[in-house]
């Protein structure tokens, strides 16, 4: 992997965690988001305005991002992610995503266990971190979030951070799942929920206990859904869409068989 600058300053400027590049990168795009969507925002009083925390929500469209990273920002943090490689090596807007304060990691090979270590650092800096803990788009038929990697829950516990669940809905029809096409009119409603943080002081201590990080993902993913049960005023599925139980690819176009 390339070595990239990553900073870990502490937050700063307002929007909590805005610098420079960030601030500049919201005056064009978030024009352009307001463009195609129609805001339907609720729980937004729920995010803390100062000091660590990680937001969890499901992923159903490149776009996913854009909208949390807007609606994190409305509400008073500029979040951080820790992103695929692939981004920061997009010319010029792999260099705009690295100054705002993103960072990159391999999602594969020997280096995707320092996605861990950067998410820490990020952490105690102080700052939000958003996350998707699926680790990629679901690969549901009907947009459900699927069985999540663990590596949130160990995150959380190791730094006993508040995990804040967030379910998003419309972001898939702007942009399809895994297409690049993007829907311009009619504007599409943009739904985003909050719930309240969860408390997993009960397992902190146990980020080596690999049973305890399947509950603790499990309990947050239901979280995550529940509140997506509200935007769709529809029951998840029984079954959980599991991808280790598919032949579908665990990454890329699920779209395209092995």
């Amino acid at each position: 992997m390339k070595e990239y600058k990553i900073s870990y300053v502490p937050p700063s400027g307002k929007p909590l965690g805005t610098n420079v590049t960030f601030k500049i990168a919201t005056k064009v795009v978030i024009p352009l988001l307001n463009l195609v969507a129609k805001k339907q925002w609720r729980g937004g009083e729920k995010i803390p305005k100062t000091g660590r925390a990680i937001v969890a929500s499901n992923h159903l469209s490149y776009l996913d991002v854009l909208f949390l990273t807007h609606f994190l920002f409305r509400n008073g943090r500029a979040p951080r992610y820790i992103g695929k490689e692939a981004v920061f090596k997009v010319p010029i807007i792999g260099a705009i995503v690295l100054a705002a304060g993103q960072i990159p990691v391999a999602r594969e090979g020997k280096d995707a266990a320092k996605a861990l270590e950067h998410a820490i650092k990020v952490l105690q800096a102080g700052h939000l971190l958003g996350v998707y803990p699926e680790g990629t788009l679901t690969r549901d038929p009907d947009g459900w979030p699927m069985v999540a990697k663990t590596g949130l829950a160990r995150l959380a516990i190791i730094t006993q951070t508040p995990v804040i669940p967030v379910a998003q809905w419309g972001s898939q029809i702007v942009m399809p799942t895994y297409e690049k096409k993007i829907k311009f009119f009619p504007r599409t409603k943009i739904n985003i929920l909050v719930g309240a943080p969860l408390d997993l002081s009960p397992w902190y201590g146990k980020e080596s206990d690999a049973d305890a990080l399947i509950e603790v993902t499990a309990i947050i993913m239901r979280a995550i859904t529940d509140l997506l049960e509200q935007l769709r005023a529809e029951k998840r599925p029984a079954e959980i869409f599991d991808p280790h139980n598919s032949d579908l690819p665990r990454t890329g176009n699920f779209k395209k068989k092995r």
